[in-house]
């Protein structure tokens, strides 16, 4: 295998970060909906760790980004 395949192989891999990326912030605001829906009350005070959640997965994703593109790119 040469040096640009191998490359644009790990480029593919990487972008695949992105997408499980998106399924985790799915998941963390399905989540707290579900939470939400039970018990109203506590969803304003939870509504911290939501975001928290929510960037964190958010940066992997742009991490697995850069990634991606750095291989490609670089």
């Amino acid at each position: 295998m040469d040096a640009e395949a191998a490359k644009l192989l790990g480029a593919g891999f990487a972008a695949i970060g992105a997408g499980i990326a998106a399924l985790g912030v799915g998941n963390i605001f399905g989540s707290f909906l579900e939470g939400a829906l039970r018990n109203p009350s506590a969803a304003d005070s939870q509504q911290g760790r939501l975001f928290i959640g929510f960037a964190a997965a958010e940066l992997l994703g742009l991490l697995a980004f850069v990634v991606a593109v750095l291989l490609i790119f670089a």
